[in-house]
């Protein structure tokens, strides 16, 4: 199959590509898995991979999204059109997936081959059959060409977890599992072109904290508009990309069960909530399927379980937080949907004041780029024990704290990081709060402590003269690399 090819060029993901070039040195066939949200690049990936291997043959098929009337009779004829059309040949069988998985090998037994199996899990959903097919077919006939690369690539995560990751017919096939995360800032930045250099990190910012780092989305930026400019165009118009992408995004994952997952992560907008607090907002008892459904998720990107952990011991707690960590689906269920009506008819003349999340948006960015914050401070990453939002309950014996982010070294020291995003000066009390903080935490004795203000805007003189914090951190340096 041909896939469109992007005009946008292709940024970043060097290191899976580097991950993916190494496999096709070695001397046998490899299956690969991919998996990630939708939008995060895969096949852009996997075209890029191909691109990148001159000498191999690249076959690349997809499956079709699943809709209330498809069958699988119509997925496996799609399938053998797509066959037909790339090898300019008449369509093969599609009454069974041997006879089109076979045919497949049978066209691949020799010579240097690479197969993408694009969104494998629509393939696989209207076939109970279909992966016990694609398994016998990758041991039979797919790995006796030991110069032969089968990608398996997917957006819903927690099925390819449970029905090939951990699943006994793939159990030890699998040569690499990738999960692909949003962008890092530095790579994000290039989406901005030649304009990057001239725009300031608090605007980047502001329309980061609608895009987050996913790449399609990143690719609709037009660099000679205002972020304003841009989220307008994107998100408050009928015909904007991120205007219908939250249907489609729970549509494509989730079939008929999104209601119950929409709900979980409406319930999550406003901030991090524990499981049974999750239970109260939602106005269900306790039941095992609101954290299956939780972890399903987290599996697709959607969310993410921060877990809590002794300071003492640095082992992780049973505690934890789900936090809703894509910022474009916040920011839909925020400013989007609540318009919707207004939207479609074209009455909506004036944006809302989008900055009532900006806060909780900037903690996911500072929160997916990690490795930023380590270099800033001059951490190596291997001589970090635990990091993450920390947060301590209240008790008889201790009082109740919660620390935006908290890095644990081995080395005894803890950096108490404080978040924050504002258009205005930051100062006030800041110092003040942290502090608080750090007194509620149940340090043990010979750890030392660090504040640390991590920020994107300006400081007012006071905080920029007050010695109380041990570092400073502008995150925008990162959009340069560090």
């Amino acid at each position: 199959m041909t896939t469109a090819k992007s005009t946008t060029p292709f940024f970043g993901r060097q290191a899976e590509l580097a991950r993916l070039k190494e496999l096709a040195e070695k001397r046998s066939a490899s299956l690969i898995v991919i998996k990630g949200r939708r939008r995060i690049g895969k096949s852009r990936l996997t075209d890029e991979f191909a691109r990148q291997l001159p000498r191999y043959t690249s076959l690349h098929f997809q499956g079709l999204p699943p809709t209330a009337k498809l069958t699988a009779d119509q997925e496996r004829e799609d399938f053998a059109q797509q066959f037909a059309r790339q090898l300019n040949i008449p369509p093969p069988r599609a009454d069974d997936w041997n006879t089109l998985l076979w045919a497949l090998a049978d066209r691949t037994r020799q010579g240097r081959q690479l197969i993408i199996l694009d969104e494998i899990n629509w393939m696989g959903m209207q076939d109970p059959t279909f992966l016990g097919k694609l398994k016998n077919a990758w041991d039979l006939h797919f790995a006796k060409n030991p110069n032969l690369i089968l990608i398996l690539s997917g957006s819903l995560s927690s099925w390819i977890e449970r029905n090939i990751l951990h699943h006994t017919g793939f159990l030890g096939r699998v040569s690499l599992d990738l999960t692909l995360g949003e962008l890092p800032l530095a790579t994000c930045d290039l989406f901005w072109r030649k304009q990057r250099d001239r725009v300031s990190p608090q605007e980047k910012f502001r329309l980061l904290s609608v895009t987050g780092g996913i790449p399609r989305y990143l690719e609709e930026i037009n660099p000679a508009l205002s972020s304003e400019a841009n989220i307008q165009r994107l998100c408050f118009t009928r015909e904007g990309l991120l205007f219908n992408e939250f249907d489609n995004i729970f549509a494509d994952l989730f079939s008929s069960r999104n209601e119950t997952y929409r709900r979980i992560v409406g319930a999550l907008v406003d901030g991090p909530l524990d499981l049974d607090s999750l239970y109260k907002v939602l106005g269900i008892g306790k039941t095992g399927k609101v954290s299956d459904y939780a972890e399903d998720l987290i599996q697709t990107g959607l969310l993410a379980r921060d877990y809590t952990w002794s300071l003492k011991t640095g082992h992780e707690s049973k505690l934890s937080r789900l936090r809703l960590s894509d910022n474009y689906v916040r920011f839909y269920l925020k400013y989007i949907q609540p318009n919707r009506r207004r939207i479609e008819r074209g009455t909506l003349s004036r944006l809302p004041n989008v900055d009532s999340v900006a806060g909780l948006q900037f903690e996911n960015l500072v929160l997916k780029n990690r490795l930023s914050s380590f270099q800033f401070l001059s951490i190596d990453p291997n001589d970090v024990i635990y990091d993450n939002p920390f947060f301590q309950r209240k008790t008889q014996r201790q009082r109740g704290c919660q620390v935006d982010y908290l890095i644990q070294t081995k080395y005894n020291t803890l950096y108490v990081c404080e978040i924050k995003f504002s258009r205005n000066p930051l100062g006030g009390n800041i110092a003040h709060e942290v502090a608080e903080k750090i007194d509620r935490l149940q340090i043990p004795r010979g750890i030392s402590c660090r504040p640390v203000l991590i920020y994107s805007g300006e400081l007012s003189k006071g905080l920029l003269e007050d010695e109380f914090f041990a570092a400073k951190l502008d995150l925008g340096a990162a959009f340069a690399g560090g």
